[in-house]
This record gives structure tokens, C-alpha cells and sequence, in this order.
């Protein structure tokens, strides 16, 4: 019989995972609960659905996420592919139609020959196989459990946030204008909603005073927020001018009906290729839905704005992947049980599915007979895994990909930019190399 694995989880690690153990002629049986079981934030039943924004985040090589994109393409990302597909307008950033590229990656993985879909709940880890689990940071509650069970240890958690969409037809766009930081992209690619000082005061003194949603759960007031992921009101808890060094950062920006740069700006991203719909960038929130309209309709351009879905939060959690995880991401315990995604510890959609290929291409190397690989330190998809599974178990915190992972350029310079480039072709020029062991 040909060699199988199972995968469970649809989302982005779980589909790219998917993806990549079928493209190496193994056999795959994907699970997704969804729509059987809901968990509370996904909207559709869709693969790689994208719940908080529909942002990949930056593009260039001179970003380290840039970067773990570019080594993603190589290696024959499915989420890269459609997430190039199904971009949207969004200056440097890659950003796509959410609902387009989900449908893509649905598409592209039910009717790949080697993938088998079962939409059903698994609430036990599968004793026996090649296993990778992909349930994410919203893992039902009986196999989250068999994982602790499995894991022995408690799960950590924090809070993570979703900023509100609002209707492109309810924006003002008398008082907006379109800008893209720095004129990247095609330099028009946001709408800006600019403040006076007047203005933004008033609006960071409503904000300081609005109401929050109580966590049902008690014990949830105790976890912590994701630092990369802050609710724009604690943000503003941290000093008026907070806001202004933030999402509301006015610089590279030029109001052209003043011919100056606002005292602060308030950027709206392109949701959808119809751009009926944009998202609020920055401004996840745990406010009460009713102090969301009071307060946001308090920004220039939004004093009518209709929200097709208001910012909410939600608990992530994710497992000691130091004590339980190998840099293949295979567990210490069991080598043909895998994690990947945001379980791990790790934080954003694209460091998400990297772990996903990362675990995809090892699980097929399992099941082929072959040993698993340790992705090169230089690359970023060797450096993100080093770090969950090398860090300090006791002080262990979710982590987005960054430079300081990655081994220093081996060339000095006081130039950021340029070092960080020569980090990155280093890595892309490990990664060629690489490739050819697979």
C-alpha cells in the first residue's frame, strides 16, 4: 500500500501541511470539525480560513517576514501560491480577498488525488501512523485534553484579537484619502482617515473610557495579551502619544487637500477584490460591540460606518513546545507525532503554515522510509522551529519570525537595511543548497 499520513486541522499549517506530504506522493487523510463542530470564531467552513485580518504582513526581503515567504514560494507553499493569487492592494504588505483565497485552498486540496477529506471531529490522538496534529490555538475541547494528557503538561495561553471590517459604501470619502505609506505599492493602495490633534484626543479619551467584554471564564482575566497583537485600548492605557508611535502613525503620509502630515491617521486596508469591504489596520479590539460603533464612528470618514463584522477576542492556546517538540517538529515522546501552527507557540498566519511545511515535508520523509530534516539555522524556516523548541521552557512566549533569530550577518555594517538583506540572500542561497538533500 502506499504510505499515509493523517492530518488534523484544515486551517493553515494543517492544509499546508497537507499539501505538501500529497505533493510527495503520500497519501493523506485530512480532518476538519468544521462545520459539524463550530469554534466560535470561524465563519464559514472553509480550509485556511482567515479569522483576524486578512493580512500576510510585509513583503520585502528587507523584513523577516518577508523573507520566510520567499522561502516558502521555493518550497511550494499551496498558502503562498493562493495568497499570490487572491492578493488585494495593500502597498508593501501582501494582503488578499479572504474569502477568495480560503475557497482556493479548499479547492486546491479536495481535488488533489492524494488527499482524502473527512469533515468530522477527532477527539483522540490516533494511536497508531503518522500523525500531525494542526488544530491550532481553537483545539476542541476533548482532543485538547488528550493532548495535555499526551503532553503532560498544562497548556499556556493569551489573548489574541480581530480588528472590525467596515462597508466600503458607509466611508466618507470626503474626509479620507487614498495614500499608501511612503507611496509604496501602487502608493494609493489604503484609505486614510486623518485626525487633528482636537479630533484625537477626544477620540483616545472615549477610548480609554468604553466598556470591555468580560471573558465568560474568570480564570481568562488572568492570561495575557500577545504583545504583537495588543487591543488598540490597551495601547492607548500606555500613554496618549502611544497610539500616534503605532497603527495611528501619520509619517509617510501627506494629506493632499493640506499638503501636510496629520497629527495622526487612522489606515483602512482593502478586505476584498471588490473592495466592498475594509479593514480597521491595528484596531483589534475587546470592546463591547455597541462601544465599538459609539467610539470608531468618532474617526473622520466613519461617522456613518456600517461594520460587517465588529473586532472580537479570543483565547489562543498552545502547548510547552520546548519540553514536547523537536526542531522536525516531531514530539520527543512519540517520533511519528507531529505539531504544527499556531499550537506550537508560534504567531501569525505565515509562521502558522511555515510550521505546517515544515512538519508536511517530515511526516512524508517518515512514511517514505526517509530520516526528517532540520531546516538550516540561516533560513527562517529553520530558525522559527530552533526557537520553539530551543527556548527557555519556563519562560516560553508565542514568537513571530524576526532577524534576531537568524545567525548575524556574516559582514558588518551599520546599515540595517542592507545587513538585513545580506541575511536574507544568505539564507535563500542555504535554502538552494538545502532543497537539494529533499
Amino acid at each position: 500500500m502506499p504510505p499515509e499520513i493523517t492530518v488534523i486541522g484544515a486551517g493553515l499549517a494543517g492544509s499546508e501541511a497537507a499539501w505538501q506530504a500529497a505533493q510527495r506522493g503520500v497519501r493523506v487523510t485530512l480532518y476538519e470539525m468544521r462545520p459539524r463542530v463550530s469554534t466560535g470564531m470561524h465563519q464559514t467552513d472553509q480550509f485556511a480560513e482567515l479569522v483576524c485580518s486578512n493580512s500576510f504582513r510585509a513583503n520585502s526581503l528587507e523584513n523577516a517576514v518577508g523573507l520566510l515567504k520567499e522561502e516558502m514560494r521555493r518550497m511550494g507553499s499551496l498558502i503562498m501560491a493562493m495568497a499570490d493569487a487572491h492578493r488585494v492592494p495593500a502597498g508593501g504588505a501582501l494582503a488578499v480577498d479572504r474569502h477568495a483565497f480560503s475557497a482556493a485552498v479548499t479547492r486546491a486540496l479536495m481535488e488533489h488525488p492524494n488527499i482524502r477529506i473527512v469533515r468530522e471531529e477527532v477527539r483522540e490522538i490516533p494511536p497508531d501512523g503518522i500523525v500531525i496534529i494542526a488544530t491550532g490555538p481553537l483545539t476542541s475541547g476533548a482532543l485538547a485534553e488528550a493532548i495535555r494528557r499526551f503532553t503532560g503538561e498544562e497548556y499556556l495561553a493569551f489573548y489574541d484579537a480581530a480588528a472590525p471590517i467596515v462597508v466600503a459604501d458607509s466611508i466618507d470619502m470626503e474626509k479620507v484619502f487614498r495614500a499608501s505609506r511612503y507611496g509604496k505599492g501602487q502608493g494609493d493602495e489604503y484609505l486614510n482617515c486623518p485626525m487633528t490633534r482636537e479630533e484625537y484626543m477626544r477620540f483616545y479619551e472615549a477610548l480609554l473610557t468604553a466598556e470591555k467584554a468580560i471573558p465568560h471564564n474568570p480564570e481568562d482575566l488572568k492570561i495575557t495579551y500577545f504583545e504583537g497583537c495588543l487591543p488598540i485600548e490597551e495601547m492607548a492605557r500606555r500613554g496618549p502619544d502611544t497610539l500616534r508611535f503605532g497603527p495611528l502613525k501619520p509619517v509617510g503620509l501627506r494629506d493632499p487637500r493640506t499638503g501636510k502630515e496629520p497629527y495622526a491617521v487612522v489606515q483602512l486596508r482593502q478586505d476584498n477584490a471588490a473592495a466592498s469591504h475594509y479593514n480597521m489596520v491595528g484596531f483589534q479590539t475587546s470592546l463591547k460591540w455597541g462601544e465599538q460603533q459609539r467610539v470608531f464612528r468618532m474617526i473622520p470618514g466613519l461617522e456613518n460606518a456600517e461594520f460587517a463584522r465588529y473586532g472580537v477576542m479570543h483565547r489562543n492556546t498552545f502547548i510547552k513546545s520546548p519540553k514536547v517538540l523537536l526542531p522536525t517538529l516531531q514530539t520527543r515522546k512519540r517520533p511519528t507525532l507531529f505539531f504544527a501552527g499556531q499550537i506550537t507557540g508560534v504567531e501569525g498566519y505565515v509562521e502558522s503554515a511555515a510550521g505546517g511545511l515544515v512538519a508536511g515535508i517530515n511526516a512524508a520523509r517518515l512514511a517514505l522510509g526517509l530520516e526528517p530534516l532540520v531546516f538550516p539555522p540561516e533560513t527562517a524556516l529553520g530558525a522559527l522551529p530552533r526557537y520553539i523548541t530551543e527556548a527557555d521552557p519556563d519562560n516560553f512566549q508565542p514568537m513571530n519570525i524576526a532577524f534576531g533569530l537568524l545567525p548575524p550577518p556574516p559582514v558588518r555594517t551599520r546599515d540595517k537595511r542592507a545587513a538585513r538583506r545580506i541575511v536574507s540572500e544568505r539564507a535563500l542561497q542555504v535554502l538552494e543548497n538545502f532543497k537539494m538533500m529533499l
